[in-house]
């Protein structure tokens, strides 16, 4: 469920038509759900704890929808946060939450980074690696601490809506493999500068099938079973996040309520308590991107183009991912056309979907990318230097812009040109 329905005035956010919104604000501009946002993250809360899993940590990927306002309004609902950057750290730090609810993940942790994640304190590192191991255990003896880790084990299971965000197979490049991780848990509880808590995976993306799932989690179960026979402590196991969600062109995917059943099936009586990273199944319908059409360039041939002021740069996902977004009119209307829809950056993949059948549109008319409130602003860019989308937050009949367009003299401001040329 999400908080948007066509109204008097078209197409609203909660209490506020998205046109409104478009007039205030300008276009391209995303507009997120705060309703919806709090649903789906108690939703997913209260699921797990029905399913007996005790105070789990719900640690909201951070990559999937970074804004600090989106942070926050998860925070205060008792959410930590997956990282995987220092940058990221400290968002959520900036959002009010606790370094102790704060997991670190990555294959490439720069030394500053490791550094600023242990003298911060977050609740563990997430190692992808021995050298990675080594490099932690490094800078934690030189700061005098001990650096709480938790290994990332690749389970070696196939996942994920797309190649590119499959990370669960051998020939990915996450985490250590099964047939080493138990000895690096060894090695790091006799490490003084290290103290390992638990042991995680994360198999993927938009992941549509619990079967992969379970498969995963049986396999990292047999893992932790393993290492406390062998005497070692395990506090933690974080069984990742990536459970789909619908983009209406989708089947169905599992419910929270599944998901969730399943996990306690998969991990009943374990004595560890459990972790998790949703992001996408937190954020992405919560948002939606809003475009204005420029024109539509009609070809003799009868190909009609639906050029709109949104572009790839502000929402990269069809170009990168060969992803779907639904795209509905704000004004409902009759009729049917059938459109590519593109943008104006000066790239063929610059392109959104190709013979899309849709109402008849024109210039001056909205549209809005459903299901875009994750991996939709978080990787937008200044390509072509087009201005950064701006971000807006709806509470009930109230709205914020949570992340301003830049002017086109702040963004030349950050360009300087030495004095020698």
């Amino acid at each position: 469920m999400n908080h948007f329905e066509y109204g008097p005035e078209g197409l609203a956010c909660e209490g506020v038509s998205l046109a409104h919104i478009a007039a205030e604000v300008g276009t391209p501009v995303y507009v997120y759900s705060r309703a919806t946002l709090e649903r789906h993250f108690t939703v997913f809360r209260d699921a797990l704890e029905l399913a007996g899993v005790a105070a789990p940590l719900i640690a909201y990927a951070v990559k999937a929808n970074s804004n600090v306002a989106v942070l926050k309004v998860l925070g205060d609902l008792g959410a930590g946060a997956d990282t995987v950057s220092e940058g990221e750290v400290r968002r959520a730090l900036s959002a009010g939450i606790p370094a102790d609810r704060i997991v670190f993940s990555g294959v490439g942790k720069a030394r500053r980074e490791i550094q600023f994640a242990l003298q911060v304190g977050v609740a563990e590192i997430n190692v992808e690696s021995e050298p990675e191991l080594n490099l932690i255990a490094e800078v934690a003896a030189e700061l005098g601490v001990r650096a709480k880790v938790a290994f990332r084990v690749n389970p070696d299971v196939a996942a994920g809506g797309h190649a590119k965000i499959a990370t669960g197979k051998a020939e990915n490049k996450f985490g250590v493999s099964f047939a080493e991780a138990a000895r690096l848990y060894a090695n790091a509880s006799n490490n003084a500068a290290l103290e390992p808590i638990g042991v995680a995976c994360h198999i993927g993306s938009q992941i549509t099938d619990l079967a992969p799932m379970r498969a995963a989690f049986s396999k990292m179960r047999g893992l932790v079973e393993q290492l406390l026979a062998e005497g070692l402590s395990v506090e933690r196991l974080d069984l990742g996040g990536g459970l789909g969600v619908p983009y209406f062109n989708h089947p169905e995917p599992p419910s929270p309520a599944d998901f969730a059943t399943m996990v306690g099936e998969v991990t009943a009586g374990l004595p560890v308590r459990l972790a998790f990273e949703p992001g996408r199944v937190i954020a992405a319908n919560a948002g939606v991107l809003v475009s204005e059409v420029i024109h539509v360039h009609e070809r003799p041939e009868g190909r009609k183009f639906l050029v709109i002021d949104a572009a790839m740069n502000d929402l990269v996902r069809p170009a990168m991912y060969d992803a779907f977004h639904d795209i509905r009119p704000l004004v409902k209307r009759d009729g049917e056309a059938v459109y590519d829809v593109v943008g104006p950056v000066c790239e063929t993949g610059d392109t959104f979907t190709r013979d899309r059948p849709m109402p008849p549109l024109a210039a001056g008319d909205l549209v809005a990318f459903m299901s875009a409130g994750a991996y939709g602003a978080a990787m937008a860019s200044e390509y072509n230097t087009r201005p950064l989308v701006p971000e807006v937050l709806v509470d009930g009949d109230r709205f914020a812009v949570i992340r301003a367009r830049p002017t086109y003299d702040a963004m030349l401001a950050r360009d300087l040109v030495p004095d020698w040329v």
